[in-house]
Parts: C-alpha cells; sequence; structure tokens
C-alpha cells in the first residue's frame, strides 16, 4: 500500500510516498481502508523533530519507517478475531495513528462510528483537535452554563471545536482570532468576537470565568487581567513550546488562577460524546483544505503557516 513516510526530521520535503507492507489486524484490532486522514499540530512537531522529546516517540536518531498522521475516518476492511463492535463496510473514525496511507489498523476502541451527516473529510477533522476541546473546556476547565468564556485562537484547528463545545455546554462564549476570521468564528455560534487585529482582549474590560489559549503569544500577567477573580487561565500551547508549558505549570503550584497544562488522551466514550455532538448538529468540523495523498506535504507546509482555518485534510 502507499503511505506517507517520514525519513528525517525538518522540512515537508523529508515526507515522501512509499510502497509499505498493508497492516494485518490483530485479535483485537480493526484494519480500515482509508479514506481521509486529517493533520494537526502534533504531526508537525513529529517532522519537525521539534521539540526534541518527539524524537523518542517518532525515532532516534532518525525516524525509520515512521508513517505521518494520527486521525483517519473510512470503510472497515477487516476485523481481528475478538472485535465485536464492527463488521467490513462500516464507516469509522478516530484517532489510529498511521494514518497518512491507504490502510490503517488500531484497536477497536479507537474507533466509533461515523455520523451519517458528515463526510470522510469532515469526519477525519474530528479525533485529537476536537478530544483535545473537549478535555480542555470540561475536564481541566470545568465549564458550567451561564459561565463566561473566552477562546483564544478561536479559528484554528482545536479552537473551532471549542468555540462550538462551550456554547454546547451553555456558557457564553468569546472568540479571538484575526479580522479574516471573525465571520468563521461567528458563524460556529461565538456569542462575541475580538479581532486581534484592533482590539486586544485583555483590555476590553470583559472578564471570564475561563480562558482556554490555544495560541500561547501573551504572558499571563496581562491574560489575568480579563479573568475573574477566581476564573482560569487554561494554557493548550503546543505552538508556544514546551518551556512555555512548563513555565505555566510551574505558575499553577503558587496561583489558583492558573490552570495546569493538560494532556489529551483518547478515550472512545470521549469520541461517542462528540459523535452523538455532532450527530445532534450541535458540532460541526470545520475543514480548511483538502490535499490528495501525494500532495500530502504541501498539507504539511501549510499547516506550518499557522494560518489554517480549522482543520488541514488529507483524502485518500
Amino acid at each position: 500500500m502507499k503511505a506517507l513516510v517520514q525519513h528525517d526530521y525538518g522540512s515537508p520535503e523529508v515526507l515522501a510516498l512509499r510502497e509499505v507492507p498493508t497492516p494485518e489486524p490483530d485479535d483485537d484490532e480493526v484494519l480500515i481502508r482509508v479514506r481521509a486522514a486529517a493533520v494537526h499540530a502534533g504531526d508537525y512537531f513529529a517532522m519537525r523533530g521539534s521539540p526534541a522529546v518527539v524524537r523518542l516517540y517518532v525515532g532516534l536518531p532518525r525516524p525509520r519507517g515512521y508513517v505521518q498522521g494520527e486521525d483517519a475516518a473510512g470503510t472497515v476492511e477487516a476485523v481481528g478475531a475478538k472485535v465485536t463492535g464492527f463488521e467490513p463496510g462500516d464507516e469509522v473514525f478516530g484517532p489510529c495513528g498511521r494514518a497518512c496511507a491507504e490502510y490503517a489498523c488500531a484497536g477497536e476502541d479507537r474507533f466509533v462510528r461515523k455520523p451519517k451527516g458528515l463526510s470522510f473529510e469532515q469526519a477525519a477533522a474530528v479525533p485529537t483537535s476536537a478530544l483535545a476541546a473537549l478535555h480542555g473546556l470540561r475536564d481541566a476547565g470545568k465549564v458550567r452554563s451561564g459561565q463566561q468564556v473566552l477562546i483564544n485562537g478561536a479559528s484554528g484547528g482545536v479552537g473551532t471545536f471549542a468555540v462550538q463545545l462551550a456554547k454546547a455546554f451553555g456558557a457564553e462564549t468569546t472568540g479571538v482570532c484575526s479580522t479574516a476570521n471573525v465571520d468563521l468564528v461567528r458563524s460556529i455560534g461565538a456569542d462575541h468576537v475580538v479581532d486581534y487585529t484592533t482590539e486586544d482582549f485583555t483590555r476590553t474590560g470583559r472578564t471570564y470565568d475561563l480562558i482556554l489559549d490555544n495560541v500561547g503569544d501573551r504572558p499571563f500577567a496581562e491574560c489575568r487581567r480579563a479573568l475573574k477573580p477566581d476564573g482560569t487561565y487554561l494554557p493548550n500551547s503546543g505552538r508556544a513550546g514546551l518551556g512555555f508549558v512548563i513555565s505555566a505549570f510551574v505558575r499553577s503550584l503558587v496561583d489558583h488562577q492558573q490552570g495546569r497544562p493538560f494532556f489529551s488522551s483518547p478515550k472512545h466514550d470521549d469520541l461517542v460524546v462528540l459523535a452523538d455532538l455532532i450527530d445532534g448538529g450541535r458540532v460541526t468540523p470545520v475543514v480548511d483544505r483538502t490535499y490528495a495523498l501525494d500532495d500530502a506535504p504541501a498539507a504539511f507546509a501549510y499547516l506550518g503557516t499557522g494560518h489554517a482555518r480549522g482543520k488541514v485534510v488529507i483524502a485518500v
């Protein structure tokens, strides 16, 4: 089968389409024919090999046969002997790994059925980014109905899901984005939109119960001006680097307004929650651009600009 293989660390040129063996499912695994895969910040960091800790996962001293991509949507091709929840032909999505390929294989608990109203491209956009938004708002941020929530970086992959989830949880939601994305953020349900090119959200006079920061471009001392006395600033900022995450963790030990950086890991029950919200029309994935598998390096290059509106997807 064809797969997007990474042979070194660096720019998108380290990615190449190659022939690799088609995986075979173990007893508790599902093999899918991939129809679409989405890329996100973690995939980009894996390509760059920065922060250096990602190399422990991707490979040392350089990648060896590492197939890119974490999120996929497709059709079940085969199932292991112990799999009871799926059968060939089922349309599914999930964070399965090695997703930028014609076939991908993972445990049964990594997949849920694709909502009928979604395309494969939309479904592939969901897992990692929507789970991060869900875990940040519901679990780490403990958002409740009636609260005031601000999403910094509201037009990105996590941000577009976070705006919709905050609304689904009953919060009054403010999104921060650039001029070009104001209409998009408003269209997905934000009650208020702050254009950061003309207005500083830390100086509007409005205060929030929770700030979910997907950008990490402002010092905490500035952001806390926009917090209520018992409010929480929650960083979700891989782009700001490991130093930002570490400093936020240290501050959280002594400052109750500083939320600890959270780790989002896939859980089957949470994928079901997301699928139900999508089925109910309360969340809709935002896909910016779709690339063919043989043009996948261009998808990574575009993701690296930091200007993607929603998700970048690869059609397989």
